[in-house]
């Protein structure tokens, strides 16, 4: 196998818009993948958990004591205060896990994903939007779990977060998931076949040891075991991309 860095991806989107849907849904199709090994952060919060919320696994639910204390300490990567309450994401955890190859994913807003993109610039930024406001509220409505007074502030509030989509690399029409999970999926494909192709280096590992390293394109030349994986794995990720991009482009989707 190749050792190469994981890629970072910021998921922002309005309240409504499906984003915890679609991720979801991506790390369940890619689950235990050796080619695609990806997970979502799990982020540091002061709100109440909602029902069937796990701490440790939807999130790390903290005093907003703690909370302030941890950003005094530096611990956190990106944080802000959103409806009252604070939500961080750790540095440490962030940057251990993409020096171990794997994809992570900020499930963050337009105020995070600004710190985030300050500190890292390659990060890739994806946001979500509803085909319209007024589907977005009747998603809202549909969950029963919010009054009307506090749906009514999470309309206001989407209007403003998606006022900064044009901040992000890629922008995604939630209008049907299929479609949606679709170019999600599309843009993860992408952006793991770039960081390949241009890396300054490849470390190519053969039962715990360097047999080979070079870039992208003097290893494929060399015709050696990179070769042998590139052929197996990346050329058909490669191919499975293009056909998406391919689907896209007939369909129409919205990235």
């Amino acid at each position: 196998m190749s050792s190469l860095l994981g890629n970072l991806f910021i998921l922002a989107a309005p309240s409504g818009a499906g984003k915890s849907s679609l991720i979801k849904a991506l790390m369940e199709k890619y689950k235990g993948s050796d080619s695609y090994p990806m997970q979502v952060s799990v982020s540091h919060t002061t709100r109440q958990p909602r029902p069937g919320e796990v701490d440790g696994e939807h999130y790390h639910f903290v005093s907003r004591a703690q909370f302030e204390a941890l950003i005094e300490q530096g611990v956190f990567f990106e944080w802000a205060e959103v409806f009252g309450n604070y939500y961080g994401t750790s540095r440490v955890t962030i940057e251990q896990t993409l020096h171990r190859g794997i994809d992570v994913f900020l499930d963050i807003d337009w105020q995070g994903a600004r710190q985030v993109k300050t500190l890292m610039p390659d990060t890739c930024g994806v946001f979500i939007l509803p085909p319209s406001i007024d589907v977005l509220e009747q998603r809202l409505n549909s969950r029963g779990q919010d009054s009307e007074e506090v749906i009514a502030g999470r309309m206001k509030k989407a209007v403003d977060e998606m006022s900064h989509f044009s901040e992000f690399d890629h922008v995604i029409i939630n209008d049907d998931f299929a479609t949606a999970l679709h170019d999600l999926e599309a843009i993860v494909i992408a952006q793991r076949l770039r960081t390949v192709k241009e890396a300054d280096q490849i470390l190519v590992l053969r039962n715990g040891e360097i047999v080979e390293r070079g870039r992208h394109d003097d290893l494929i030349e060399a015709d050696g075991f990179y070769r042998q994986i590139y052929d197996l794995e990346l050329r058909d990720q490669e191919e499975s991309q293009a056909a998406i991009v391919g689907t896209e482009g007939a369909t129409g989707g919205g990235s």
